[in-house]
């Protein structure tokens, strides 16, 4: 695992400098603590930061070809790399290292921009072929490991963090706010946009070209048509699911330095730990938090499955120092993120990094398996389809504002009125708050469709049922956006490696297939998932119990520790002053929290992350450029 960064500068008498990719590289050195590489020729620089996972001693990066005409920066895994070497030797080609990265220059020289279809893993690249001028980018297909970049005047800067870019182009820190309102809506900036105007996020599945200074960025993969199969027996299913996951599992064992697995307690992690055991010689080493409130508390469940299946187990009861930690998150989030399952992840990626290198989640889940809540609701919801639109669209304009605000029922009258879309993605937004508690500004909100990019995901989803159009969509946003993006940076913060098998290409794709009922059979979620779980050994009481995610003791929190600092932070005119926020809106909010009318809990968190970002991060950084090296200032100055 690795961090990555360059720039190739395709202006006329054009220069990059080693220093400057250095300073990129360092920018972001938490990723790989353990080597920097640098190529820099003409007007192209490579560099990358290097966590050792395979081939210790022989994987310095950039890796190069036989005639050094190609380069690639690599971040990731590719677990099928010890086949495609053996098949690229066979065609003539000589490696020097023994690294899973080599094989992506030499299929670059058979296949072109297509060798990223040959790549089983996970993993951004920017590879350099310095006869054509050309640089290729590509992100794995379900955006497990982020990649950003930015052009300026034919200049294309590029990084596994937006830190690196913004180390050596400041100027580019310029927010934009179209992205910073669908952060309020969902709790984090999908896919493509950033923060910031002039960065973007490569996509999943996609491919950045950059060639005589033109950018063209195309799909190279997308998720199947789903609902396309149905094993004839539950028995037949159970076999596939079991074959298929195991092979997903197994490849993700490859490495040279210490691995194990992050045990939440729950369906997901439980069955990725049974199929560890089941393929490894020594006891799996596995990881599990927990928290004084026993309403929060999963280590017990964790610790259960760790006796089935005799594993090294390790668990920390957490009594965190919850306002450090926020401090400490919200200094290194170059966006604003309002997950708040982050702490215990960022938690539990602290201990195991103190005995792993690399380490297995059960993360993807719930979106290939119809894991969450909101699926059964949603389905429920569709009875509400008799309310004629137009008697609908009545309600929303000629009634539902001349209702006063706390009469019970008022949001739900308003959900039911809507078509089913547009119940969804309102259901998954920030939206029906917006619309109760006018928490942003009218100035702030103008007329922004955050909820615009969504409809049109389930608009065009390959499938024909309401389930998988909501599991397209969710998979295309709110995984790689928050779950995968929440992994990777707080993993990445501690020098971890996390792999997630459920994520696997193409176990996925087959799983995608599989018609909706063996996801979701009556009130049953998860349904082949928990089968398949029982059959590998796992606890019934781990299986059938309510459903917590990697939950923490928000409320209590936000209502304790954390009060003095929301009240600070959130009521400071400087907040309130900024013009996103309604202050009316914002004193409503913590009264009703405050005097426990209503749980707002979620809500004040996505707000105080956000300020807490702008003061930690963004205003931090905007102090640092007054700052930066004599050396940087002159390259920027070279560029404009």
């Amino acid at each position: 695992m690795c961090g990555i960064a360059g720039i190739v500068d395709q202006r006329a008498d054009a220069r990059v400098d080693e220093a400057t990719i250095h300073t990129m590289c360092q920018a972001i050195v938490h990723r790989g603590p353990d080597d920097e590489g640098i190529f820099v020729k003409g007007c192209s620089g490579l560099g990358m930061r290097r966590l050792s996972v395979i081939d210790l001693s022989g994987g310095h990066q950039p890796v190069f070809n036989e005639d050094r005409t190609v380069w690639v920066v690599f971040n990731g895994e590719i677990y099928n790399f010890p086949q495609l070497r053996r098949k690229l030797e066979g065609h003539g080609h000589r490696f020097y290292t023994n690294s899973d990265t080599e094989v992506i220059v030499h299929l670059y020289e058979d296949h072109g921009a297509d060798c990223v279809q040959k790549l089983r893993g996970m993993f951004a690249f920017a590879l350099y072929d310095e006869t054509r001028r050309r640089l290729l980018i590509a992100r794995d297909r379900l955006g497990k490991k982020p990649v950003h970049y930015a052009l300026v005047n034919k200049r294309l800067l590029f990084g596994s963090e937006i830190k690196a870019i913004l180390a050596v182009a400041p100027e580019l820190a310029e927010v934009n706010p179209d992205a910073l309102l669908q952060y309020f809506y969902f709790g984090y900036i999908p896919d493509p946009v950033t923060a910031f105007a002039r960065i973007q996020k490569l996509p999943p599945g996609c491919l950045l070209e950059f060639e005589n200074g033109d950018l063209e960025i195309r799909k190279y993969w997308d998720l199947p048509q789903y609902g396309t199969h149905s094993p004839a027996t539950e028995e037949e299913c159970l076999q596939q699911v079991e074959h298929r996951l195991e092979e997903a599992v197994r490849i993700r064992l490859i490495a040279d330095v210490p691995l194990g697995a992050m045990l939440s307690g729950g369906t997901d992690s439980s069955t990725v730990v049974a199929l560890m055991a089941r393929n490894s010689s020594a006891p799996v080493k596995t990881f599990a938090i927990g928290f004084r409130q026993a309403d929060f508390n999963e280590a017990p469940f964790a610790r259960m499955v760790a006796e089935k299946f005799g594993t090294d187990h390790r668990e920390l009861i957490l009594e965190p120092n919850v306002i450090e930690t926020v401090e400490t998150l919200t200094q290194s989030l170059e966006e604003p993120f309002g997950d708040s399952s982050m702490l215990p992840t960022y938690y539990i990626s602290c201990l195991a990094r103190k005995h792993v290198t690399v380490a297995l989640s059960g993360d993807g889940g719930d979106e290939a398996f119809a894991g969450y809540e909101r699926y059964r609701i949603h389905l429920q919801e569709q009875s509400y389809g008799w309310i004629p639109p137009w008697a609908g669209r009545w309600y929303r304009e000629q009634v539902h504002s001349r209702i006063p605000r706390d009469v019970p029922g008022r949001s739900l009258a308003y959900s039911i009125s809507l078509p089913w879309q547009d119940r969804y993605t309102e259901g998954v937004s920030f939206q029906p708050f917006q619309r109760q508690l006018e928490l942003l500004s009218d100035d702030f909100v103008g007329q922004s469709e955050p909820l615009k990019m969504f409809r049109a995901f389930l608009d065009n989803a390959p499938a024909t049922d309401p389930l998988s159009r909501v599991l397209y969509l969710d998979s295309k946003t709110y995984l790689p956006g928050d779950i995968l993006t929440k992994v990777d940076r707080m993993s990445m913060l501690t020098s971890l490696e996390v792999r997630v098998p459920m994520l696997d290409h193409i176990f996925l794709e087959w799983v995608t297939g599989l018609a909706p009922k063996w996801k979701m059979k009556g009130r049953n979620q998860k349904y082949i998932l928990k089968k398949l779980a029982e059959r590998v050994g796992v606890p019934r009481e781990v299986l059938y119990r309510r459903k917590q995610g990697f939950a923490l003791p928000l409320v209590h929190w936000t209502r304790h520790e954390l009060k003095d600092l929301i009240l600070t932070v959130m009521l400071e005119p400087r907040t309130l002053q900024r013009g996103y926020f309604n202050p009316q809106g914002v004193r409503r909010l913590l009264d009703e929290h405050f005097t426990e009318r209503r749980d707002h809990s979620g809500r004040i968190w996505r707000l105080l992350m956000f300020e807490l970002w702008h003061r930690n991060f963004l205003e931090a950084f905007q102090a640092s450029t007054l700052q930066m090296p004599e050396q940087v200032l002159s390259v920027q100055e070279r560029s404009e």
